[in-house]
């Protein structure tokens, strides 16, 4: 007999995805959510368990399910999952569920502050390219790949690890649960700032991780990241440790080539951090004793994950990149990419800031001096996002402070943005539009 699951928060990006990997497995699925957009709204209805109706409905919740699944966006207070407590359902969160259905393969987790979707979107090219079977788990939607989830019971499981809380019922990390045989820390920058209120709290998720790992088991880690390093020295040493920095590459005519012992490889992406997270998956393939010349060639025709420097649009007079950067250490990264890259041209940033962290008046001055490598630099926020997270106004000076620049063009209605997106355009050069939130609706070019 079939397995029951229903997934309360099925809406999410990664949870609707779950529920598509799960169906296709067998399982009989259904879900609830307060919002579901599209794309999961489609993808949930093409295959029939899309909720009837958006909201919480308790009377879903019965004895006839095999279990249910917790999604992070749920609260403690769900009616859904308050009766699924009453009647004594088996209730998993949603990184615990994963760690289930992948406890009998070789996993493989891409931990980090910053590249973790980019370097698991690369170590999944480069296995699907030498045709290594595996399962994943990943937060963007890849090129080559329908799901963003993939439960086929491979020898390997490539995840990304997220240091976020695991649901409303465990603050614990989601990457604790893994139990991973290896390990990729990209570095530490902090983040998730309702969480972790201050840095060294951030870092003890990290320590966390590290002091969970089995012995022997392997650590591939960044050693340009001093806070890192630090936390290797003092807690790894029972694991076989890698240690990582960017390969060796040029660049010729906007565009970055590898350099290695046996050849130059021209790369479709761009950036020391690329470059960097790119080194590390040459170290999880050289551990695994896969041919260097086939990985290196893999890389090479890696296009990149779904708003990660992502271009827009292009002709002869501009380049529009998306990237998801929003957290300090990710804008300074794609900016100083965009300025190594396109050294002669105009580069305009338009950054959102959009969420919990980047709106807090205590965490802003961590953004002071990300931003020094672009001409001109747009900030976009909108105040109602300040009302509905119950946060302190911003002041134009307090904003200009925290970045280091008294020239910021400060944006807080859409039809302003619309605007100064149409004057940009009439301009050669490069725009780059950062941030994780929805631009106030406004279509970007």
């Amino acid at each position: 007999m079939n397995q029951r699951v229903h997934l309360i928060a099925i809406g999410g990006s990664i949870m609707h995805n779950l529920a598509l990997a799960l169906h296709s497995q067998g399982f009989i699925v259904s879900g609830s959510d307060d919002q579901i957009y599209e794309p999961a709204r489609s993808r949930l209805q093409n295959r029939g368990i899309c909720p009837e109706k958006e909201g919480w409905y308790p009377d879903k919740i019965n004895n006839d399910l095999s279990f249910v699944v917790l999604g992070m966006h749920a609260k403690s207070d769900n009616p859904e999952l308050i009766r699924a407590q009453e009647i004594g359902l088996k209730l998993y969160s949603f990184p615990e569920f994963v760690a289930i259905l992948y406890r009998d393969s070789f996993k493989i987790v891409v931990a980090g502050s910053h590249g973790k979707t980019t370097t698991t979107s690369m170590l999944m090219h480069v296995f699907k390219s030498l045709q290594i079977e595996f399962d994943y788990l990943v937060g963007a939607q890849l090129e080559g790949f329908n799901e963003m989830v993939s439960i086929n019971h491979a020898k390997y499981t490539i995840i990304e690890g997220d240091e976020y809380l695991s649901s409303c019922l465990d603050s614990r990390p989601k990457f604790l649960h893994y139990n991973p045989e290896l390990v990729i820390i990209t570095g530490i920058a902090w983040d998730h700032y309702n969480v972790f209120p201050t840095f060294e709290l951030y870092k003890e998720s990290f320590v966390s991780l590290l002091q969970s790992m089995r012995q022997n088991s392997v650590l591939i880690w960044y050693s340009g990241d001093p806070d890192l390093e630090e936390i290797v020295s003092k807690h790894g040493s029972h694991l076989n440790c890698i240690s990582y920095q960017e390969p060796e590459y040029i660049i010729r005519q906007n565009k970055s080539f590898l350099v290695n012992e046996e050849a130059c490889y021209s790369l479709e992406i761009f950036g020391k951090h690329n470059l960097q997270n790119m080194n590390s998956v040459i170290q999880v393939c050289k551990y695994l004793q896969l041919d260097l010349i086939q990985t290196c060639l893999s890389l090479s025709s890696f296009k990149g994950a779904a708003k990660r420097l992502q271009i827009l649009f292009k002709n002869d007079q501009i380049t529009i990149f998306q990237d998801f950067a929003h957290a300090p250490s990710k804008v300074k990264a794609t900016i100083q990419a965009l300025r190594e890259t396109f050294k002669n041209q105009t580069i305009k940033c338009f950054l959102e800031l959009h969420t919990y962290s980047s709106l807090n008046h205590n965490f802003l001055p961590q953004y002071y001096n990300t931003c020094g490598d672009c001409n001109t630099l747009n900030i976009y926020y909108d105040p109602k996002a300040l009302e509905i997270k119950g946060m302190q106004a911003l002041d134009e000076n307090f904003i200009k402070q925290c970045f280091g620049r008294s020239d910021i063009n400060i944006i807080t209605n859409s039809h302003q943005l619309e605007h100064e997106i149409q004057e940009s355009l009439k301009e050669e050069g490069i725009i780059a539009f950062l941030g994780s939130g929805n631009w106030g609706g406004v279509s970007l070019y």
